[in-house]
């Protein structure tokens, strides 16, 4: 990051101030906290030397329901929020969003890689899978904090094949993902999902489905691997 970024844009406007602009049209009651005072929005314009730099840069998506039910093709629904490339700027939004469990039901939050989109059709995506957490809604919130920090702090053994995480909200329960590459590196994959339950203290077994068979199958995809 340079100099220049960390104080304004081209157009002598904060990158803070044109996430606000933006956000307006991301259902802000679906996803913000309601009292703007509250309200961090993690701009790199806010942040000042000595910051922490994530080893990778991170781009939050969101869809909700009502968005879906217009998308004309799966994931079309899905909007950028924000990108993050420091710990200062993580903390910055995650304090601005509602939690998974204020979330309304159907919503899906996404944070990947910046140059990949969390779709099973990205050329990074598309030879890998899927580990699934089953949770329910009173403990997602703590899992999905906990997972958040072991990915973007690089916690993971072979966190090099981590694409990405997502939480879905549904009516009963919440199901958190990390979504990897490389499927077929089942070592790899084993280990990660290992990491990922002693992170979370989960006792439940978990499961590793590849994206072709979710293609494929659908809901009747056969996991793959199994810890």
């Amino acid at each position: 990051m340079t100099e220049q970024s960390i104080r304004l844009n081209g157009n002598g406007q904060s990158s803070s101030e044109q996430n606000k602009g933006s956000i307006a049209e991301y259902e802000e009651g679906a996803l913000y906290v309601s009292d703007p005072s509250l309200r961090c929005y993690g701009g790199v314009a806010t942040i000042t030397p000595p910051f922490q730099p994530l080893k990778n840069t991170w781009t939050f998506w969101f869809d909700t329901p009502s968005s879906k039910i217009k998308q004309s093709a799966w994931g079309s629904s899905m909007r950028k929020i924000h990108t993050i490339c420091t710990v200062e700027d993580f903390w910055s939004l995650h304090n601005s969003l509602h939690p998974p469990s204020k979330l309304i039901m159907g919503s899906d939050l996404y944070c990947f890689k910046h140059y990949i989109e969390p779709k099973w059709e990205d050329p990074i995506c598309e030879n890998g899978g899927k580990w699934t957490i089953i949770s329910q809604r009173l403990k997602a919130d703590g899992w999905w904090l906990r997972t958040l920090l072991a990915v973007l702090g690089e916690q993971f053994l072979h966190g090099d094949i981590i694409c990405g995480v997502v939480i879905n909200v549904r009516s009963k329960q919440e199901k958190i993902s990390i979504w990897t590459k490389n499927a077929a590196d089942e070592a790899s994959q084993l280990s990660l999902g290992k990491q990922w339950k002693a992170f979370l203290g989960c006792v439940e077994q978990i499961g590793f489905i590849v994206h072709d068979d979710a293609k494929k199958f659908d809901r009747l995809a056969k996991i793959r691997y199994c810890i």
